[in-house]
């Protein structure tokens, strides 16, 4: 299967990551949506983000060293939805400037709550938006399900 997916990301305490291209990015305590594309495939590339023994590629790559996926939503679909998605998680929270959008016109594809429940309500209801069908699963037991 292959499509769309949303990491929903805790990060426990306040701090200033080195990310890649992007420098040094100040992220606060809270939680994150990131949104992604995995055209490729959904198993290879959410494995990738949830193994923590990785060199880092993306952007992503470098939060993940400090963070924690709490859960994950994947769509399947043949469209290139990821940047709706993110247009629509901006309007609604905080955008972290640059970050996983260097291969579009995004001004981001990750987003920041302080709190849990917005954040992923916001994040399915975007999805939602877009008449696609949403799987929704806790990033612990990810591994035991077909994508």
């Amino acid at each position: 299967m292959k499509g769309i997916y949303l990491l929903l990301i805790e990060l426990p305490e306040e701090q200033a990551i080195a990310v890649g291209s992007l420098g040094l990015v100040h992220f606060s305590r809270g939680y994150y949506a990131y949104v992604g594309s995995a055209l490729g495939g959904f198993k290879s590339r959410l494995n990738r983000h949830l193994r923590k023994d990785k060199i880092p590629k993306w952007h992503i790559d470098y939060l993940l060293q400090k963070a924690t996926i709490r859960s994950i939503i994947i769509c399947e679909t043949e469209e290139r939805v990821e940047c709706s998605i993110a247009q629509a998680l901006h309007r609604q929270f905080e955008a972290i400037p640059r970050f996983g959008s260097s291969d579009c016109r995004c001004p981001s594809h990750l987003f920041f709550d302080t709190r849990k429940k917005p954040i992923t309500e916001g994040s399915l209801a975007a999805v939602k938006s877009l008449s696609l069908e949403v799987r929704s699963f806790d990033a612990k037991t990810y591994r035991d399900v077909e994508a």
